[in-house]
This record gives structure tokens, C-alpha cells and sequence, in this order.
């Protein structure tokens, strides 16, 4: 896909097959708009005041206007003009790309950027346009045994700006190609099937990224590797499938780092379970086959490292995962079972079911040795997560404000908002064992919080933040689909860090 900025012509005069402008519900036209309804002679408010609503993400098409060259004019509507906000930019831009992906348009040009909105720069509406046109051109074509006919032709699309903006366009529009891409290689691992998409695979998928780009090294370590490493937790998990572990470790470093220069690295964690039965505990036989879903914190990981490589970050930036199945077997973990984890801390096993806290503990414990600035998982980690927040927000947790404030920020300015919830001491008598140094579960109540407990128990030499996106990491029913998030989030975390 080919980002430009347009400076050249006058609006009305761009040749191009789309002409993307935005309306608000309440009959304003933007500027870009106003300049489209004045070549045309009131085109646009005839059709504003008689048909089109202008709810937000929604569009009609306006074809052959006298006066304007674009073949096709298409207005998005943008909602109420007081409530335009980053979120409703996004959704215009992709109502715009859906069109001409829809229409089998090869080209496109987008004025919508053009119009402020809250709390966003040029840059970062240039950076969310990019983002929203790679979102909307995905197509998953892994497993059908016939090409999809609906796969979109867009491949150019240029964003009309004013030559003072251009360069500030330009920089929005890397950024944002860089997220989209990471975001659907994101989107590609979590809806592969799980008999494709394995640990093996995830750890293929690492060292192809490090093939393509020079920035990044690549480590897959075997089990024989992970249990000289005497991570008794994660092996426990992986014991009931025939699919081999694999402990991932990815390394973005910097052109020029040496080790005068270097700063501490930051260093993301991603939860790999390539598919969760829930083990003995087994999960009911409805929607089951959404677990495949359970690895999408390190299909984040390796789409933010992808994002951070195309980007030539100026911050080393370190991705872990610890990457197995969930199966019940004959050597399955059982309730009731005790495991030590590699920080030497003992685990009574009372569900199953709450393996992703069981491989994650040992990779928190392996991010020590890096001696990191900050340390952040991200997680598919529990349904409690879902009932508190929904769907919209990615639950944070954190005891370092700082880290907190920050990816809260960065999740606002990337429209892939995080919101955060307690993560008090007084909850860690829940996980109390009569057995053990603690169990893996405490109970209903707070499941979300107690959960985030059980990892802060292995994260107290450093900054950590804990991300559980069980709740926005895949879509259900007919949109049945991952949704490539908290990618952005973490990339305008990782910008912010470089800068």
C-alpha cells in the first residue's frame, strides 16, 4: 500500500477516482466540504438538507458533480460537529477505504485529515488514516481453498493537506503504515487456525521478521532449553499436547547502539497459548473454537515489534513469549497440583483453566536479566476482565503511575484506549494457599484484579504494567475476527519512549 500527501491542485480539481470529504450531522460541511459544494453549485447541502444524515461512519456517493474532476465524491458523515473526536476521524477514514475497497477502486484521495479534531495534531490524524485504510483492506485468505473474490484493489491513497502540512502528513502517514502493518500481521496470527498456528509457527513467524528486517534478532528456545531455564510453571501447562513449547525472545535494537549508548530496554511480554481447552478443567463446548484467540497477546508482541522495525525506533525494545497448548491428557496439570515457577516460588494449581498467569509468571521472571526500563504483558488473561469493561477498553493494571499515565495517554492518542483498575495489596489474600507460596486463582470475585496479583508477585525488581485484553483482542459473531489490538496503544507508548 502507497501513502502521499496531495498539495498540488485545488480540491476540486484532483483527478482521482475518490474524493473522500466529511459532513456533520447537524449540516456544517467542513472546509474541504464547503470547497467541493461551491464548485458544484450547493451539490453537497442539497444532498445534505434532502437524504444524508451524516451519522458517523456512514457515506453516500456523489458521482460526476459538475465543476469537480474526481470521478466520485464521497461524503462520510462524521457525526455531531461538538462531538468530533480521534475515534470518529478513524471511522470516517474507514468508511472512505471500505468504499473503495468495495467498489475496486486502485486509488483514492482523503481530505478528512484536513479537519480538526479534539486533542489530535495533523500528524496523528495522518497517522490514524494510514492506520484505518490497512485495517479496512485486510482480508484473511490463509485457509480457503479458493481465492476470496473480495479481496480489495486499493493500493494507492494520497491525503490532501496544504504544503505547510506535507511534512508533517508524511511523518503521520509512516507511522500509521507501520501500525496498520503490524496490526494485521496481529490480526493474521489470531485468526489462523490453531492446528496452523502453533507455537512452532509463532516462533517461525519470529524469525521471519528477523529475516526481513535487520534491526531484529530472533531466539526460539526448545524445551530441552526451557527446562535448563527451570521454568516449572510454563512446562507445566505445555505438558498435556503433543506441540512442543517455545520460548520466544525478539530483539529490536537500534542502528549504532553500543554499549556506551545503551539505554535500558523496554520489554513486552506476550501470553502465547495457541489454542486453551482449559485443560482438565475443561471449558464448555460453546464458542470453544475462539480460544484459538488465547494467543493473540504474543501475536501483539510480534506485531509491535514488526511496527517498531519498520519504524526504525530509536529504543531498544526486547519481545518475549512463552508459546504452548492447553490440552487435557494423561499428563495434563491436574487441581490440586503443585509446580515451582523459575523464580523458585511454589504454585498450587486449583483451575486449570488459569494457565495464561501460569507461562506468563516464568517470562516476567526471564525479563529480569535485561535489566529493563519498564516491563508491560499483554494478555488474553480472564473472562472477569470482559465483565468489568466490555469490549471497548483493555484493562490496565500497574502500581507505577508513571508507566500507567503514559500507556493511558498513548492508548487515547492511538484511539486503543486501556482503562485502570485496582491493584491493591489486600487483594493477595485471596490467593493464599494452605500448600503452596500461592494458589493460581482466587476465587470469583475480582478475577481481573487477583489475577494481576499473581504476576505482581514476579515483577518486583522492575516497572511493570499488566494489559488483559480479553475483552478487545478478537470480535464474536458475524465479525468473527481478531482485531489486531493493543498494537497501536503500544507503539505510541514505544514513540513516546524514543522520543
Amino acid at each position: 500500500m502507497e501513502f502521499s500527501t496531495q498539495t498540488t491542485a485545488s480540491l476540486h480539481q484532483i483527478k482521482t477516482a475518490a474524493l473522500g470529504v466529511g459532513v456533520f450531522t447537524d449540516g456544517v460541511l467542513t472546509p474541504a466540504a464547503d470547497i467541493i459544494d461551491r464548485a458544484s453549485n450547493g451539490a453537497l447541502r442539497a444532498v445534505v438538507k434532502t437524504e444524508f444524515k451524516a451519522a458517523a461512519g456512514t457515506s453516500i456517493v456523489l458521482r460526476n458533480l459538475p465543476g469537480v474532476t474526481a470521478a466520485r465524491v464521497i461524503l462520510v458523515g462524521l457525526g455531531a460537529q461538538k462531538d468530533y473526536t480521534a475515534a470518529k476521524h478513524a471511522s470516517a477514514e474507514r468508511a472512505f477505504a471500505k468504499y473503495c475497497g468495495q467498489a475496486s477502486l486502485t486509488e483514492g484521495v482523503s481530505a478528512l485529515a484536513s479537519t480538526d479534531c479534539a486533542d489530535t495534531t495533523l500528524r496523528q490524524r495522518a497517522s490514524a488514516a494510514a492506520t484505518a485504510v490497512l485495517y479496512a483492506l485486510y482480508r484473511y485468505e490463509g485457509t480457503f481453498g479458493k481465492p476470496q473474490s473480495n479481496k480489495p484493489k486499493l493500493r494507492k491513497l494520497a491525503l490532501s493537506v496544504t504544503r505547510s502540512q506535507a511534512a508533517e502528513a508524511q511523518k503521520g502517514l509512516r507511522e500509521g503504515h507501520a501500525i496498520g502493518n503490524g496490526m494485521n500481521l496481529t490480526r493474521l496470527l489470531g485468526d489462523l487456525p490453531p492446528n496452523v498456528c502453533t507455537p512452532t509457527y509463532l516462533g517461525s513467524t519470529a524469525r521471519k521478521l528477523a529475516r526481513e528486517f535487520k534491526t531484529i534478532k530472533a531466539e526460539v528456545l526448545d524445551r530441552k532449553r526451557i527446562e535448563a531455564l527451570k521454568m516449572g510453571s510454563f512446562l507445566s501447562v505445555s505438558r498435556g499436547s503433543y506441540e512442543p513449547p517455545a520460548f520466544i525472545v525478539l530483539k529490536h535494537t537500534p542502528a549504532g547502539t553500543t554499549a556506551r549508548n545503551r539505554k535500558p530496554p523496554i520489554v513486552l511480554v506476550g501470553k502465547g497459548i495457541t489454542f486453551d481447552s482449559g485443560g482438565i478443567s475443561l471449558k464448555p463446548a460453546a464458542n470453544m473454537d475462539e480460544m484459538k484467540y488465547d494467543m493473540c497477546g504474543a501475536a501483539t508482541v510480534l506485531g509491535t515489534l514488526r511496527a517498531a522495525a519498520e519504524l526504525e525506533l530509536d529504543r531498544e525494545v526486547i519481545g518475549l513469549i512463552a508459546a504452548c497448548e492447553n490440552l487435557p491428557s494423561g499428563r495434563a496439570n491436574k487441581p490440586g497440583d503443585i509446580v515451582t515457577s523459575m523464580s523458585g516460588q511454589t504454585i498450587e494449581i486449583l483451575n486449570t483453566d488459569a494457565e495464561g498467569r501460569l507461562v506468563l509468571c516464568d517470562a516476567l521472571t526471564y525479563a529480569e536479566r535485561f535489566k529493563p526500563a519498564a516491563v508491560i504483558d499483554i494478555a488474553t488473561l480472564t473472562g472477569a476482565c470482559v465483565v468489568a469493561l466490555g469490549h471497548n477498553n483493555s484493562g490496565l493494571f500497574s502500581k507505577d503511575d508513571a508507566l500507567a499515565d503514559s500507556l493511558l495517554q498513548a492508548g487515547r492518542q492511538a484511539n486503543d484506549t486501556a482503562w485502570r483498575l485496582p491493584l491493591e495489596d489486600t487483594y493477595q489474600e485471596q490467593l493464599r494457599s494452605n500448600f503452596a507460596d500461592m494458589a493460581n486463582v482466587g476465587g470469583r470475585d475480582g478475577g481481573a484484579i487477583t489475577a494481576a496479583c499473581f504476576l505482581a508477585r514476579f515483577t518486583e525488581n522492575y516497572s511493570w504494567a499488566h494489559l488483559d485484553i480479553a475483552g478487545t483482542a478478537w470480535h464474536s459473531g458475524k465479525n468473527k475476527g481478531a482485531s489486531g489490538r493493543p498494537v497501536p496503544l503500544l507503539v505510541h507508548y514505544l514513540l513516546g519512549q524514543a522520543a
